[in-house]
């Protein structure tokens, strides 16, 4: 019968179907296929469906901190090695500026010298002009600075300010002028992308850092530490220092005062020694608590005595039995016979490490680490925009 069927089929008219049924398939298939694709762009992503990469975010480093603005640079960074943060193109080519989604400017360096900026976008200006905005008088340089900062920027551009300093050590804050600057990158807890000299996290294998549950006592030789490398006798730290060594020993090592010489390679092996260490600030300022606490204290295995914010603030990141804030004492001889009682009483000076049965201790890696986090910032943030508009009343607060 089939064959029978194919051969009517033949004789009226060789195609299989008459042209009106044809047409009327093809309108039905189309209309399946746009019905489909319309349900299919509605639905929900699978849930087994595996996320896309992230976006490639290029971020400029429109100077390497403290190198000098006409160091060449050493190569960047892969974050994905280094932090597991993917998608990343970072380097220093200011002939690439147009395609960075991000610039970061270091505040020492932005301040240091005559203006630096990127040149407004868009905006053609002949050679002799460009070289004439390098020097100046100083209105002349302030008009500059104005005008190219506030200039034309790349659409969806970010300009990212960078400090790692106190605002006791950040000079020109007062001369940046408001929406400069859409993001802040600092040590602050209310930056934008906050990133911390160190922190804490949960401890997944008895090999992180620092090793051990209690450092070795019987390795420690000397009661208290100070490593100081900007020795000034108005600072309320050497102040301090003053009024502790008479009570106690505490040996200083350091390039400035009366400290020992001390190779940095050498720091945490030296400091491991002893039982106690100066983790003082060379001001104090709202979460400026910076790499003596983490590294040269917690890392190496001496229990901090800090002087800088207040407990509290100290308290927001680590435990409140991790280390002993000079305020807990109304002097530096009370607190010299707290130390000594420590010293003569191992299980009261051990309790200061419980936090080592949970916890690690991440150091950051300047200046990599806050480069890699500001191109993950940005990856996060997607198209949403702001601007600073009062950078030195926020971070003088």
């Amino acid at each position: 019968m089939r064959a029978r069927w194919g051969r009517r089929s033949v004789q009226r008219g060789g195609s299989g179907l008459p042209g009106a049924h044809l047409a009327l398939l093809a309108a039905s298939l189309l209309s399946t296929v746009v019905a489909i694709y319309v349900c299919l762009k509605q639905l929900p992503p699978l849930p087994w469906a595996s996320p896309g990469p992230p976006r490639p975010v290029n971020v400029l480093l429109w100077w390497e901190p403290f190198r000098g603005r006409h160091h060449s640079g050493r190569p960047p960074p892969d974050c994905q090695r280094r932090f597991n943060i993917s998608g990343c193109v970072l380097h220093t080519d200011r002939a690439a500026y147009g395609e960075a989604q991000a610039v970061l400017f270091h505040h020492r360096d932005l301040v240091k010298g005559p203006p630096d900026w990127p040149p407004p976008w868009g905006v053609q200006m002949p050679p002799a002009e460009e070289q004439k905005v390098l020097v100046m008088d100083e209105r002349q340089a302030a008009e500059a600075k104005a005008l190219a900062a506030l200039g034309p920027r790349p659409p969806g551009q970010r300009w990212v300010w960078m400090n790692f300093e106190s605002p006791s050590h950040s000079p020109g804050l007062q001369g940046l002028a408001g929406n400069i600057f859409n993001w802040t990158l600092s040590y602050r807890a209310d930056s934008d992308i906050f990133v911390p000299y160190g922190y804490l996290y949960p401890r997944t294998h008895p090999s992180e850092q620092p090793p051990g549950l209690v450092p070795p006592l019987a390795r420690k030789h000397g009661l208290v530490a100070w490593v100081v490398s900007n020795w000034d006798e108005r600072q309320a730290r050497v102040r301090y220092y003053r009024q502790l060594s008479q009570f106690v020993p505490v040996d200083v090592f350091g390039k400035a005062g009366p400290g020992q010489p001390l190779p940095s390679a050498e720091l945490v092996h030296t400091v491991a020694r002893y039982k106690f260490y100066l983790a003082f600030e060379n001001s104090q300022h709202l979460d400026y608590i910076t790499e003596k606490l983490w590294r040269n204290a917690f890392l190496a295995g001496a229990v901090p005595i800090v002087l800088g914010p207040n407990r509290t603030n100290y308290e927001r990141f680590v435990p409140s039995y991790a280390f002993i804030h000079v305020d807990d004492f109304p002097s530096a001889s009370s607190l010299a016979a707290h130390l000594q009682f420590l010293d003569r009483n191992p299980t009261a000076y051990r309790s200061y490490f419980r936090w080592r049965r949970s916890h690690a201790v991440h150091v950051t890696s300047f200046w990599d680490e806050p480069w890699c986090l500001a191109c993950q910032a940005v990856q996060k943030a997607g198209d949403q925009r702001k601007s600073v508009p009062n950078l030195a009343g926020w971070f003088q607060q």
